[in-house]
């Protein structure tokens, strides 16, 4: 078997789609292929992006062509200039990013939550609620500050289940409601990530110019975390974590 073709048998058995991350962890069980190089991973990501066979859909997320179908009425539509403004792409990418953050949180030993309201929405082929490692937020504050944070698209908590990160995707919200949530859980010693589109980071810059942040911004409290970044970080964590594969 080709590498090409135990990318597309990977994907297949994944449903049709699969990110990079899932491909860095599935494909070397195929042993009827061998690759013969000491980064067979930028041999995945090559194939990819060259295989006519296959489309990419987001930053770090590929189909198959021929179950483009499949994965539209799923829900998973290829992102493009005309499109990535639209309702379907935006909830669709909201909840891919929440999915990454949550994978991530996990892979780094931590627990992970994210909003009730948000559960029932799927990752690819698996919810959020099924993700996340917290049925219920942990009761780490006043009743008030737990609510107030339980709405936090994704939070990491730590082995004494105190949050460790809070994480709010803007996907063509304002950032300004992201801002006050984060402002209002200042008092914990917790990272504040906003992740968003790179061409964002102006808007991200120009709200925090406004003396109502001053409190998390004067101790660079908040960071901004582009989808590429977060894609790259998902990446790295997944092939670190396969790490016992050996040519």
């Amino acid at each position: 078997m080709t590498q090409h073709e135990a990318v597309i048998s990977t994907m297949e058995s994944l449903g049709g789609v699969a990110t990079l991350g899932q491909l860095y962890s599935e494909v070397f069980k195929i042993k009827e292929c061998a690759w013969g190089t000491k980064t067979p991973t930028a041999s995945i990501r090559r194939i990819v992006q060259l295989n006519k066979a296959i489309y990419k859909i987001k930053p770090g997320l590929y189909g198959l062509v021929s179950k483009k179908t499949d994965n539209e009425s799923k829900g998973m539509i290829e992102e493009t200039a005309k499109n990535k403004d639209s309702n379907e792409v935006a909830s669709f990418g909201h909840t891919y990013y929440q999915g990454l953050l949550l994978i991530i949180g996990k892979l780094r030993k931590l627990d992970c939550w994210s909003p009730n309201q948000d559960k029932n929405k799927k990752f690819l082929n698996e919810s959020l609620g099924s993700m996340r490692s917290l049925q219920t937020i942990p009761a780490f504050s006043y009743d008030h500050l737990v609510d107030r944070s339980s709405t936090v698209d994704v939070i990491w908590f730590n082995e004494r289940k105190m949050p460790n990160s809070f994480f709010e995707v803007e996907h063509g919200t304002d950032m300004k409601n992201s801002l006050i949530k984060f402002n209002d859980l200042q008092d914990f010693y917790s990272r504040m990530v906003i992740v968003s589109a790179a061409n964002r980071r102006k808007e991200f810059d120009s709200r925090l110019q406004s003396a109502a942040f001053q409190e998390i911004v004067a101790p660079k409290r908040v960071k901004f975390l582009s989808y590429e970044q977060l894609v790259n970080d998902y990446e790295y964590e997944v092939e670190k974590s396969a790490s016992d594969f050996k040519l």
